[in-house]
């Protein structure tokens, strides 16, 4: 989600900006303070979150609107553990679907930012022109839509180039874009047109334009694809489309300015948060009814779901700060962030799994018995390897060579670098055999020992090959 265009008018004033957010959702104008990132404190509510167990838990990405930044927040432990800046103004935030890039719009400078999640710098900075604010990404992650609220258009981004491919004309003061999970059809929300374009990914066509009333502010699909579920802040509702006929085919009544809505990933609620009443409501999607209300920050917008529907987020636009819920035990903690945090994505930590494989060949010599260890790294996915260094215990002190491996005493340090998904590099480390071994055993463990991205899969991150030599002229390898 992003700031409305037709409601909201931000600027900078001596070097900080206010946001002034007026009659359509009746909300005050508030001066705001950066506040530092820090580990998350408890609110009033009774409870806080579970930590997962895993280490893989997914992270939050929040966009700072005053300070051109993006926090991230560690699911697992609820703290931030990164601030990298964007643009000017960023607004909507979109993941890849792996997780390795990230894609924000910044309303200030009429562009989207593409960012590796790995590094958190920005690799491309792609202009679409006046008033970006919602993002999404395809499915399939080929492409980013953009709404461009100024100019009433979708721009489309090839994410392989990260080059604009087309830009749609769409209703006046578009705000939101979600696409289906098909991928066949994106919806964007016309604040001012109070309606709802339809649009068919592969021929970039308007096809539907739905009369949802209200001036239309965020939109989010069922996992299903059957429904879109339409937030109305100014006729406090949420309208409900049945997306095989392009009609409303329900009404929920919601007070205190519905504003951003995301659907739980079984499709079962769809949370909306509540600008004006600084909570989070649950609609049960079966009954499009409100079965809970839940505390959230002053002014919530952006709202997301984790992957395994256990909490909400949500960005508090006027305190600096981010809301999780337990959506079970319906209990709210609170993550500082920065200045007016604005949109939301949660998306799967980024993972390259890399395999260790390692091969020992004996080398019978009267005078140079020596056995050749091969190790090889394959990167499993899913994204590139940046970097790894996986370290073999050597049996003998001093004698061993390699032509591409540091080896110091008792050890080999063999590195991989920007290695593609399914591509693999072997290394090669030879040990020299005493001419009278009588029996000894030359034992030789491949450890990976760091690696760039995260690796998600410690099982085959190590491997053993053991040779008995009882001269250097019989060496048999296991």
């Amino acid at each position: 989600m992003s700031l409305p265009s037709t409601s909201v008018r931000p600027w900078k004033q001596r070097g900080r900006r206010l946001l002034a957010i007026a009659g359509s959702c009746g909300l005050a104008v508030a001066s705001l303070t950066a506040v530092a990132p820090a580990a998350h404190s408890a609110t009033a509510a009774p409870g806080a979150p579970v930590a997962r167990a895993t280490a893989e838990a997914p992270l939050a990405y929040v966009t700072n609107y005053s300070d051109d930044t993006v926090s991230v927040i560690d699911t697992a432990t609820t703290a931030v553990t990164a601030t990298f800046a964007v643009g000017g103004g960023p607004k909507g935030v979109a993941a890849s679907p792996d997780g390795a890039r990230l894609y924000v719009s910044n309303g200030d400078a009429g562009s989207v930012s593409v960012t590796d999640t790995t590094t958190g710098m920005v690799t491309a900075t792609v202009p679409v022109g006046n008033g970006p604010s919602g993002i999404a990404v395809s499915p399939d992650g080929t492409r980013a839509y953009v709404v461009n609220s100024a100019l009433q258009r979708l721009t489309v981004i090839d994410t392989a180039t990260n080059a604009v491919t087309a830009t749609i004309a769409v209703g006046s003061a578009p705000q939101e874009v979600a696409v289906s999970p098909d991928g066949n059809r994106a919806y964007v929300t016309n604040y001012n047109a109070r309606s709802v374009s339809v649009i068919d990914t592969a021929t970039n066509a308007v096809t539907a334009t739905i009369n949802v009333g209200g001036f239309p502010q965020s939109v989010a699909v069922t996992p299903d694809g059957s429904r879109a579920y339409v937030t109305r802040p100014y006729s406090n509702s949420v309208a409900v489309i049945n997306t095989a006929t392009n009609a409303v085919s329900a009404n929920v009544p919601l007070t205190d300015g519905p504003y951003d809505v995301a659907v739980s990933p079984d499709g079962a609620r769809a949370y909306v948060s509540r600008g004006q009443g600084a909570t989070v409501a649950t609609i049960d999607t079966a009954t499009n009814t409100v079965t809970a209300t839940t505390a959230a920050g002053n002014t919530p917008r952006g709202v997301a779901v984790t992957p395994d529907g256990g909490h909400v987020y949500t960005a508090n636009g006027n305190s600096a700060t981010v809301s999780v819920i337990d959506t079970a035990a319906q209990t709210t903690s609170t993550v500082p962030v920065g200045t007016t945090p604005v949109d939301i994505a949660i998306a799967e930590r980024p993972t390259a799994d890399l395999g260790v494989e390692l091969t020992a060949t004996p080398r019978p010599g009267l005078l140079n018995g020596r056995i050749e260890y091969a190790v090889t790294l394959t990167n499993h996915g899913p994204r590139t390897l940046a970097s790894a260094a996986v370290t073999l215990g050597l049996p003998s002190a001093t004698g061993a060579t390699s032509p591409d491996c540091a080896l110091t005493t008792g050890k080999a340090t063999c590195t991989a670098t920007g290695l593609a998904p399914g591509a693999k590099v072997t290394h090669r480390v030879t040990v020299p055999v005493s001419a009278l071994s009588l029996g000894t055993s030359y034992t030789v463990t491949a450890t990976r020992t760091a690696s760039a991205p995260t690796d998600p899969n410690p099982a085959n991150d190590s491997a053993s090959r053991t040779c008995t030599a009882t001269t250097a002229l019989i060496i048999n390898c296991t």
